[in-house]
């Protein structure tokens, strides 16, 4: 049995299993997209709980419009053919949503705005979440959150948000909220905010009861302008399966449906293998493409094995979570240093480390051997030879799992 593994932007690795090893296969669920320029235009042209866009742009003095970074499958570009003709009659200027991560390179920037970066590139403004200069304090959340966000959310009288809903692991979803916190947020409120991540109502698919949801919810509060949000849900070959706008609430859990119907895919059984595929652009890194570790651990048995196949084509990403586990001599010291004191990125190191307790994390990265087996990680080159490894440790008779889509796909064992 040939079967070939996405591997970055274009890339593929390939792995021959005999025909008497139990391999299965868990992608995001097939849906029927239809038309996704109808989706969108629909959207725009009916919103929920909102002015139509053209009313709500009619008096607009400053418009800023949040956009997510390169580590979101967003299909921001194609948002843009239907509402930049209306934008461009206005004072508009673009943010990209970074939260605590870098800005974008070159080459991003055209991932994300396509043939628009041309026109808009004077008009961009990059987050950075340490460039306290550039917050406002706008309150404190029951949570005591401090909301500092960036002043161009501020001055602006009208806000757009562009962004996708999908499955998040500690946040339940992406998208609405979370354009504001992390998106636009300082430092030390996305680390207040994500030291709630370490709570385990913190996961994929979970809102009621999850500390970092309801505080990000209760954090926004304090945003007092007029805001017309644009939520869209990818299927699993990133078309625009459904999409919701208007009101940044409503549009946002209209949209969660359709997210539940794409990326949570059932399981009968978990199994003693799972090769959880990251693909571009979650691959950017291994802070991002850890989503698939999280995610992937729901569909593993307990001593089994998990093999990360993401390219991490920007190496490690996060730097404070690698610090933590490379200096750590085990999981559960990795744990009892993050009880002594959070600093942000280590609910990632936490996520990881817990998972260590009672698995095996390897992987198949572009990242340096010696660097990435610090982070208790076996390292491989090939993903043949991390299969080949994997059935020796756990016999002939062991089950695998591809977790095709491991980023955004939720297993849910029946």
């Amino acid at each position: 049995m040939k079967i070939d593994v996405p591997y970055g932007q274009d890339g593929f690795m390939q792995v021959d299993l005999g025909d008497d090893i139990k391999v299965d296969f868990l992608e995001a669920n097939d849906v029927t997209t239809g038309d996704e320029d109808q989706n969108i235009r629909d959207a725009i042209h009916h919103p929920i709980n909102s002015k139509n866009f053209k009313d709500f742009l009619s008096e607009a003095k400053k418009v800023l419009v949040i956009v997510n970074d390169a580590t979101r499958p967003t299909p921001t570009k194609k948002i843009l053919e239907f509402i930049f003709e209306d934008l461009s009659k206005t004072d508009f200027h673009f943010i990209i949503a970074t939260g605590a991560h870098r800005g974008p390179t070159e080459e991003e920037y055209i991932q994300i705005f396509g043939s628009f970066y041309e026109k808009i590139r004077n008009r961009i403004i990059v987050h950075d979440a340490r460039a306290d200069q550039d917050m406002v304090f706008l309150g404190t959340s029951s949570n005591g959150t401090p909301m500092h966000v960036n002043k161009a959310g501020v001055e602006a009288d009208k806000i757009i948000i562009i962004s996708s809903v999908e499955p998040h692991y500690f946040a339940g979803y992406t998208g609405g909220r979370k354009s504001f916190l992390p998106g636009i947020a300082g430092y030390k409120t996305i680390e207040q905010n994500h030291k709630l991540a370490l709570s385990p109502k913190a996961k994929a698919l979970a809102l009621d009861g999850n500390p970092v949801h309801e505080d990000m919810m209760d954090a926004i509060k304090t945003v007092k302008q007029d805001i017309f949000s644009i939520m869209t849900v990818l299927d699993k070959h990133h078309k625009v399966y459904a999409a919701s706008c208007g009101h940044i609430h409503d549009s946002f859990h209209a949209a969660i449906g359709f997210a539940n119907e794409v990326f949570a895919a059932p399981l009968k059984e978990k199994a003693d293998i799972v090769v959880s595929v990251v693909k571009f652009p979650q691959d950017i890194d291994l802070y991002q493409a850890q989503k698939g570790i999280d995610n992937a651990k729901l569909a593993l048995k307990k001593d089994g094995i998990l093999i990360l196949t993401a390219k991490c084509r920007h190496g490690i990403g996060g730097k404070a979570f690698a610090d933590l586990l490379g200096s750590s001599d085990t999981p559960k010291a990795a744990l009892d240093t993050i009880e002594k004191g959070y600093v942000l990125g280590y609910h990632k190191a936490a996520k990881m480390a817990e998972i260590g307790l009672w698995a095996e994390m390897w992987g198949v990265t572009d990242v340096a051997p010696e660097i990435i087996s610090k982070l208790f990680i076996r390292p491989f080159n090939n993903l043949q030879d991390a299969l080949d490894k994997a059935l020796e440790k756990k016999g002939k008779d062991a089950a695998i799992l591809f977790l095709m889509d491991g980023g955004l796909t939720v297993p849910m064992v029946s």
